[in-house]
């Protein structure tokens, strides 16, 4: 991949990219399709910036509109794609609605406490009392046998249909904000409106996950597409970087999900 491309990417970054250079080159050398697991925005950012250097069409899906876990299909020019090619699956998750509630922890927990990798499982959603779960077509059969109980809960994952997916509960709010640096301690105070000292104890004392993943770095610089997610308050996504200002400020647009 050329240097001039993955110098805009962090160092940590590098194995995706490479991966996805991998996916790229299947593309050419096979001329056919390639379909990726689950990806978080921020991989989807890089996978569309890499696609398009490489002049391959790519297509994501998540099974809805606003699906934040996507699938990847990198394809060659003379073929069309179809939903089905995504081979996504909808579960509902069967439980005892008027006698337990559920947490989205809960769920995301034992489907990776029944050995399922983060990137085979799409979005999880719900409208406050049903509770959905997008995954791989593959996957289906596992989840459903591996399944019993979610937390203390008895529950089960079936299959449901497409035309029965909820309206999620909570919506993003979007706001403009001029910052220091993009260090992860100040996208946290901001976004929720902590003090960077409260928002740095947060981060070391492990409270927050970037993109899925544990981090205890206040220092961490964040890019365009990275998630947050805080435990009590809610998630941080950075939508936009936009230049700076007279005062070296820099110009971002967050989104924001508030529990």
């Amino acid at each position: 991949m050329d240097e001039n491309i993955t110098q805009h990417f962090r160092p940590d970054e590098a194995p995706f990219i490479d991966a996805i250079t991998g996916w790229l080159q299947q593309v050419q050398d096979e001329y056919r399709p390639v379909l990726t697991h689950f990806l978080n925005p921020r991989q989807v950012y890089i996978a569309t910036t890499l696609a398009r250097h490489a002049d391959i069409p790519v297509r994501f899906s998540g099974g809805h509109e606003h699906a934040e876990m996507q699938r990847a299909l990198f394809y060659p020019e003379y073929y069309t794609p179809e939903a089905k090619d995504f081979e996504l699956t909808l579960m509902r998750v069967d439980y005892p609605v008027k006698f337990a509630t559920l947490h989205h922890s809960q769920i995301l927990g034992t489907l990776l406490g029944a050995g399922i990798e983060r990137e085979i499982l799409g979005d999880i959603l719900t409208d406050g009392e049903v509770w959905q779960v997008v995954t791989e077509t593959s996957m289906v059969d596992y989840l459903t046998s591996q399944v019993d109980r979610i937390g203390r809960v008895k529950a089960r994952l079936k299959l449901d249909d497409w035309t029965q997916l909820v309206r999620p509960l909570n919506e993003w709010e979007s706001e403009s904000a001029t910052l220091s640096s993009l260090r992860l301690d100040n996208i946290v105070g901001t976004g929720f409106h902590l003090s960077r000292h409260r928002a740095k104890e947060l981060i070391e004392g492990g409270h927050v996950r970037l993109n899925w993943a544990d981090t205890l770095k206040p220092d961490y610089e964040l890019d365009v597409a990275d998630i947050v997610s805080v435990r009590g308050f809610g998630r941080i996504r950075l939508d936009e970087v936009a230049g700076r200002t007279k005062k070296e400020k820099i110009r971002v647009t967050l989104a924001v999900l508030k529990k």
